[in-house]
């Protein structure tokens, strides 16, 4: 189907306001999934943490934690963080200690 078929102006209602759908995520399975990827990043790596259920203040809150706990930058995105670097050991310390079941996916 055509993405521009949507109708904007009626003559009988007038402009129809855009419906606007917030994105859902994926809900975790109480694993929080650390891995590390490089694809699409010139070669450098970065840890991607999946699987948190958590709002957005509090994923940002988390996000900010992890990047003092490893020294480094970082980022969040669609629900998960980012983490420059290759992090891994030290990310899955810092959550455990928070009470979060950490598995370490990925080679």
């Amino acid at each position: 189907m055509n993405d521009n078929s949507r109708l904007v102006f009626s003559t009988e209602t007038g402009r129809i306001p855009e419906e606007k759908v917030k994105p859902q995520r994926p809900t975790g399975d109480g694993i929080v999934r650390i891995q590390r990827q490089t694809k699409g990043r010139k070669g450098k790596g970065v840890c991607i943490v999946t699987g948190l259920d958590m709002e957005d203040a509090q994923l940002k809150l988390l996000a900010a934690k992890l990047k003092k706990v490893c020294g480094c930058g970082g980022s969040i995105k669609d629900g998960t963080i980012e983490i420059q670097g290759d992090k891994r050991e030290v990310i899955k310390a810092a959550l455990e200690k928070e009470g979060h079941t950490v598995k370490l996916a990925g080679g």
